[in-house]
């Protein structure tokens, strides 16, 4: 005789999706996280014991995401549905690797100048942005943060921390444009930056410099020493 326990007969916080709703998916393994896909066991296994079965058999997630749908649904206890959930579900890890790889990676302020000149030219205020990196200097995501004169009314240091925490960056630059042409930085856009560094400081997250940009021409506030 074999004993089986159901997920829904376990303590609430050894269940899987219970576990991430209280404590986030980072604290999942593997197997916890292929159970809440799966949805459902059968009736001799709970779906945490198929999770754990498909992962002994391929030896892991890479070697399961090479096996084709047919294969999938000769195991027992996978059906048509929870096959195309676990193929689903992988080719979507798949595409986000790849995303990875490929950001832009931002590594002097020549590459800022790039990623920004052609829409900042255009501007007739003054736009300040945030370039979120990761930890190889990739571009997770650009983001608005104000438009208008430099003041610490609009450019505060939630305003462009709280994205820095949400999509884990590693570090920042900081950017705007001078609608005269003319990049050199103001009094105020040293000010700001210098706030903004001690920011970073606290939080652990550099800003590792600020680029204004002119017409075809940029200023670097950590070439300049201002940083």
């Amino acid at each position: 005789m074999q004993y089986n326990t159901l997920i829904k007969d376990m303590p609430t916080n050894m269940r899987p999706r219970e576990k991430l709703l209280a404590h986030g998916e980072n604290t999942l393994n593997n197997h916890e996280l292929l159970a809440i896909i799966l949805g459902k066991g059968t009736k001799e296994i709970s779906a945490l014991e198929l999770a754990n079965r498909l992962l002994d058999t391929y030896k892991g997630l890479r070697r399961l995401q090479e096996v084709s749908l047919e294969e999938l649904r000769q195991e027992k206890g996978i059906g048509l549905a929870k096959a195309a959930s676990i193929k689903a579900a992988l080719e979507i890890g798949r595409r986000i690797s790849i995303d990875v790889e490929i950001r832009n990676l931002i590594r002097s302020p020549l590459d800022v100048q790039k990623t920004l000149v052609q829409e900042m030219r255009v501007y007739d205020r003054e736009h300040f942005v945030v370039l979120y990196l990761d930890r190889k200097g990739g571009l997770i995501v650009k983001e608005d943060i104000s438009v208008g004169g430099l003041h610490s009314s609009i450019v505060h240091p939630r305003e462009v921390f709280k994205t820095a925490v949400k999509r884990s960056a590693a570090s920042i630059i900081l950017a705007h444009n001078h609608p005269s042409g003319d990049p050199a930085p103001s009094r105020e856009d040293i000010e700001i930056t210098r706030r903004l560094v001690e920011a970073g400081h606290i939080m652990g997250i550099e800003v590792l410099d600020h680029v204004i940009i002119g017409e075809n021409v940029y200023c670097s506030l950590k070439e300049k020493g201002l940083l």
